[in-house]
């Protein structure tokens, strides 16, 4: 097999979904944009994007060239490859720059489309949608595409998935920042509007006099549209890279041929193939339901990609006159996508406010905030259930199938997350809907739009809550797949370094002692980035009363907020505060391999992945969950606006907000980050550590 004509394949497909997403990008800038009030507020959001992103990237820029330098120097003492360390750290740059691009060309046309799609709400509900969605499968098609076209270039040039596992840290790095530093903008904005707004003052949640208004719609797409992109890019990225690395160790060994290292790469590429199909089939009518639209251009997605990846399987294997590519493979794959449209249903009916837990929360929220916090809670640890039944369903359906077909087992775990992520084009395309139609609601209740534009950008709104919980829930079961397989390769690169066997006794204390500081990290990083939330926010509360106070026509309509002092608030706190967690994402890992050696590292990161996923899902739904329960008593229901009930919601949700916006979504960034962190650093920390 030409390995070689399936790279230039990749490559293409990779400009191919780049060129797509570019033609997209065009047709959603031709749309009308609307009144002279409504283009002047979506400037104001657009200019708060564009300040926080080029400060986020001016830091990121600084800490990219540092790890840079650290990459080069540490990995050129290998006199057998005098020059791998230069291209470990040219792959980081790459990679860094790659998810750079892909957040901002997303964030780029989200804060075009915005104003776009509540004008387009005017004429009707399905081109509103239209728009919307269409912007957000630029976001989606872009990632993938740079993903593609990035693994497929360094593989081509270099052939040694070492250098793209150096592409994939780089991506990471970026990732951990961009989604922590949104998360802790967007819920500093939000947690403040919403209390000042619709708690002490009773005013709606977009109304032009809140000094926040802006800051909260600004990190919409701070947080979920370049910080989830960034994040999603993150796992799928690591998820193939971790199974190029598998596929290259066995076959290293005469276990399986090498085509396996590049199936990964080719599976990505069915996968956009089958999401630019998918995204033709995602269309609203007049009276449609943009949520069963959004699942079906998934599910009709889902069909295309196994027929697709059959097809390739049956048709290579019949030219090749040979066992190509092992059904086996074919059968892993199959489980992680089948398990991730599974767990994307069972993450709907948890937070969306068609199913029994929301109304449940949105009903006993008339008794008072307490029974709401409790009931949220509880329904967010009975969600984490499903999700992990899941992932062994994928893992043990994978690991099985592979060795029934004479493939290593834990290569089917890999291939299985590829599986899994392999639809991540249209996912996206889903996620990143979900803030464009939200701050389209928000410019038509401040530009003073009709109730009915207002009403059916609520609709769109609803909808694009619910997709953006799916795809939390998503994303967290596929990273912990994705870092079951990097385990698997970490261990796979210490046998190779180290000369021995890597095996792990939880009789042994250096194991154990790793297991309980993995176990630490999770909790820690969620709390560092959930307190930085709450200081924020008391700032910018502070500073909400003060305008209000120093100025009384705020309040009644005469004069305009300052809403500058708040986007300064929102992005100078979420950017100093990402430095210490960070910093345990990638000072930890090392400090525990090379002092207490490669299986304390083993255990600390199965103490972080176990209860990173678990934190995770919890944080994720429960805070949907809270989110959507509030949205259900301002639909009217349950005493509507202005209730007890509503008020408690209120808090519910105010506790949500770093829930499933900052903390929970980052976990899965953060294990994969220190997976990542642990794999590259594997080769050193094999041959230099202190004990174990």
């Amino acid at each position: 097999m030409n390995s070689n004509l399936w790279l230039y394949i990749g490559i293409g497909c990779g400009l191919g979904s780049i060129a797509m997403a570019l033609v997209y990008y065009r047709w959603v800038i031709r749309q009308e944009p609307g009144t002279e009030k409504a283009v002047q507020i979506a400037s104001w959001i657009k200019d708060g994007a564009s300040t926080y992103l080029k400060m986020l990237y001016r830091a990121l820029i600084a800490v990219a060239m540092v790890l840079v330098i650290v990459l080069g120097i540490i990995f050129s003492g290998d006199p057998a490859r005098p020059l791998h360390g230069v291209y470990t750290a040219a792959a980081f740059g790459f990679g860094a720059l790659c998810s750079a691009l892909a957040g901002w060309l997303g964030m780029s046309i989200a804060v075009k489309a915005n104003v776009r799609t509540s004008t387009a709400c005017g004429r009707s509900l399905g081109q509103g949608f239209n728009v919307a969605y269409k912007a957000g499968a630029v976001m989606g098609l872009a990632m993938v595409g740079v993903a593609v076209f990035g693994m497929s270039l360094l593989y081509l040039i270099f052939h040694d998935a070492e250098i793209v596992l150096g592409f994939s840290f780089g991506a990471s790095s970026l990732a951990l920042l961009a989604k922590a530093g949104g998360g802790i903008y967007t819920k500093t904005a939000d947690i403040a509007a919403d209390l000042t707004g619709k708690v002490e003052l009773g005013i709606p949640e977009d109304d032009p006099r809140n000094p926040a208004v802006i800051a909260d719609n600004v990190g919409d797409n701070v947080g979920d549209v370049a910080g989830m992109g960034a994040d999603i890019f993150d796992s799928y990225v690591a998820a193939t890279v971790a199974s190029m690395l598998l596929g290259t160790s066995f076959a290293a060994t005469g276990s399986i041929g090498m085509q396996y290292a590049i199936l990964p790469l080719i599976l990505c590429i069915v996968g956009i193939v089958s999401s630019l199909i998918g995204l033709q089939f995602v269309k609203v009518g007049p009276d449609g339901k943009p949520g069963k639209a959004l699942n079906f251009g998934t599910v009709f997605s889902c069909v295309v990609f196994f027929v697709l990846a059959t097809i390739l399987f049956v048709v290579v294997n019949a030219l090749a006159g040979e066992t190509v590519f092992n059904y086996g493979a074919l059968i892993a794959t199959m489980s992680g996508l089948l398990i991730s449209i599974i767990i994307g249903f069972t993450t709907d009916y948890f937070t969306n406010d068609e199913y029994r837990p929301v109304r449940n929360v949105a009903e006993i929220s008339a008794s008072g905030t307490g029974l709401t916090i409790i009931t949220g809670f509880s329904h967010g640890l009975i969600s984490i259930a499903p999700a992990l039944i899941g992932i062994v369903i994928a893992t043990l359906t994978s690991y099985f199938s592979a060795q029934a077909f004479g493939l290593p087992g834990i290569y089917g775990i890999g291939i299985a997350a590829v599986g899994m992520l392999s639809l991540t084009g249209i996912v996206v395309s889903n996620d990143a809907y979900g803030p464009i139609v939200d701050n389209a609601k928000g410019i038509a209740e401040m530009s003073g739009m009709s109730h009915e534009v207002v009403d059916t950008a609520d609709v769109l709104d609803s909808a694009g809550n619910t997709a953006k919980a799916i795809t939390k829930g998503f994303s967290i079961s596929a990273a912990a797949l994705t870092v079951l397989a990097m385990y698997a390769a970490y261990s796979e690169v210490i046998v190779k370094y180290s000369g021995g066997s890597f095996l792990m006794n939880l009789q042994d204390p250096i194991v154990l002692s790793g297991i309980f500081l993995g176990c630490i990290v999770p909790p820690l990083f969620s709390a560092l980035t959930m307190l930085a939330v709450t200081r924020n926010a008391f700032t910018m509360i502070e500073e909400i009363r003060r305008q209000f106070k120093a100025e009384p026509g705020i309040l009644a309509g005469t004069a305009l907020p300052d809403y500058s002092r708040c986007v300064g608030i929102a992005s100078l706190g979420a950017l100093r505060a990402l430095v210490f967690p960070a910093l345990l994402a990638i000072v930890l890992p090392l400090v525990v391999g090379f002092i207490l050696g490669p299986t304390a590292l083993g255990g600390f990161l199965g103490g972080a992945i176990f209860i990173g996923v678990v934190f995770a899902l919890l944080m994720s739904n429960a805070g949907g969950l809270w989110d959507n329960a509030k949205k259900y008593i301002e639909a009217g229901n349950c005493g509507g606006p202005g209730s007890e009930a509503h008020k408690a919601a209120v808090v519910g949700d105010t506790v949500g907000d770093p829930f499933k916006d900052t903390a929970g979504p980052s976990l899965n960034t953060l294990i994969t980050v220190m997976s990542l962190v642990s794999s590259l650093f594997a080769p050193l920390i094999a041959q230099y550590h202190l004990f174990g």
